[in-house]
């Protein structure tokens, strides 16, 4: 079997992953923005902060639908629709003379970046050879886990210099090159949908569960966890989760097939790539939040001292998929689950008394946690299911990943405005609610770690 690459097949997955580079890099470049946007457009931070939960949320949304979209369409249709409604979206962006139109030129943005991640994991899963899977895994995931830790500095840079608007004015150039490569080289036909309907049931019902999710948590951020509203919420997003659990049990149309969840292994696998993207995003918005309300920073100050541990981290990416290759999945994983729990507990321990300096070396070790385990992860769990399932695997991933997102930045932000309920300093409140963040981020990445051992011990020894 031919192990080699084409040129062709390079590019154009460089296309189709630059396009989702676009789309996380300013939906992170945002967060370093909110302290000014909430003064600019005369918002709240609990409504600016939609910016980047209702862009997650819908990229989510979307990519419930690509394990459809992606069997009915060729690569490059998929392809230039997206790249069409990411240029569309940044334009309006540019402009926007209010949150509404900025809210809306987000949405669209966040359709292509829905589109654009599940098409470049097909393109990888279709056309490179098994032996470089993992590889190339690793070289998609540098484009994703760098895209959210490069945009607080490129965000607060553009922002300190200059104005908000140039966020998108930077990334138009990049969308038009980006267009021009996938339209030479996507390639590739559609596997055809004979037999299958679109789940129209399903996508409203996805929408719903995820959506009511962060409601509820908004109910936290105003009235408080212990409120009967918060509480109502939760009774009622139980009731549709049911609801929506039934339908898929009895109903012969799927957007996914949630069979492959039968997998032990791949459970565990899409718990870890979900809590890893949690931790992840939810960090670059706490971050930058803590930086400039307690530590008096400027927006540029917040969105370099993620730099350093972007940059390092992102190195990290193949080296771990080359390890991946020759070892298996243990070593990565467990120096992952390693590595980003000390560093959210070092964030714990330190907690008010931390520096630039502190935040900048923790953040370091964490990212490269972050990237031993995050690409690792999604090429172990596409191993674990037979080619026709592929499709549902990669959607399923791809969309839990983009709900991860919204859901830590959802779930970290409401826990501080929930610590302003009882607290009318900003500094000491975002102190309080910044070192509660902190203590779910430990929590969550230490059952990340117990999971990788678990898995090694009951199913890779008997692999």
């Amino acid at each position: 079997m031919d192990q080699k690459v084409s040129t062709r097949v390079k590019l154009s997955i460089l296309a189709v992953g630059l396009l989702s580079f676009v789309g996380v890099l300013v939906e992170t470049s945002m967060n370093v923005t909110f302290p000014t946007l909430t003064k600019n457009l005369n918002v709240s931070l609990g409504t600016v902060q939609w910016l980047t939960t209702g862009y997650l949320l819908l990229t989510t949304i979307v990519m419930s639908t690509t394990a459809f979209v992606l069997k009915k369409f060729k690569p490059i249709k998929v392809f230039s629709f997206a790249a069409l409604l990411c240029l569309l979206g940044t334009l309006i962006c540019m402009v926007a003379p209010n949150f509404s139109i900025l809210l809306s030129g987000r949405l669209l943005q966040a359709i292509a970046t829905g589109l654009s991640t599940p098409l470049m994991f097909n393109l990888i899963f279709e056309e490179v050879p098994p032996a470089k899977l993992c590889a190339y895994t690793g070289f998609a995931s540098i484009i994703i886990s760098l895209a959210p830790a490069l945009g607080p500095t490129y965000g607060g840079i553009v922002n300190g210099l200059w104005s908000w608007r140039a966020i998108f004015v930077g990334v138009i150039p990049i969308i038009i090159l980006l267009s021009v490569i996938g339209w030479f080289s996507i390639q590739g036909d559609a596997r055809g949908t004979k037999g299958m309907s679109f789940d129209y049931i399903g996508v409203v019902g996805f929408a719903a569960i995820f959506s009511m999710i962060l409601f509820t948590f908004d109910q936290a951020g105003k009235h408080g966890f212990i409120s009967s509203q918060f509480g109502v919420w939760i009774l009622m997003t139980a009731v549709i989760i049911a609801a929506f659990i039934i339908y898929n049990l009895k109903s012969k149309k799927q957007l996914i097939d949630f069979s492959i969840l039968k997998i032990p292994v791949l459970r565990f696998r899409l718990f870890g790539y979900f809590g890893l993207q949690f931790i992840n995003i939810g960090l670059s918005f706490v971050l930058p939040i803590f930086a400039q309300t307690v530590l008096k920073l400027s927006s540029a100050q917040a969105g370099l001292m993620l730099l350093p541990g972007s940059l390092i981290g992102a190195m990290i990416g193949p080296y771990a998929g080359y390890i991946y290759d020759k070892k298996g999945p243990t070593i990565p994983l467990i120096t992952s689950g390693s590595l980003v729990t000390i560093g959210a507990f070092l964030f714990l321990v330190v907690g008010k008394n931390l520096t630039l300096v502190s935040i900048t070396l923790i953040y370091l070790l964490l990212r490269i946690g972050f990237n031993f385990g995050f690409g690792t992860t999604l090429s172990d769990g596409s191993v674990q299911v037979q080619d026709k399932n592929k499709s549902d695997q990669n959607s399923l991933f791809s969309m839990m990943q983009q709900y991860a997102g919204s859901l830590g930045t959802n779930v970290l932000s409401v826990v501080i405005s929930a610590a302003t309920l009882g607290n009318s300093d900003e500094i000491v409140s975002t102190i309080t609610g910044t070192r509660i963040d902190f203590v779910i981020l430990t929590i969550l990445a230490a059952s990340i770690l117990i999971s990788v051992i678990y898995v090694e011990r009951k199913y890779q020894t008997k692999k």
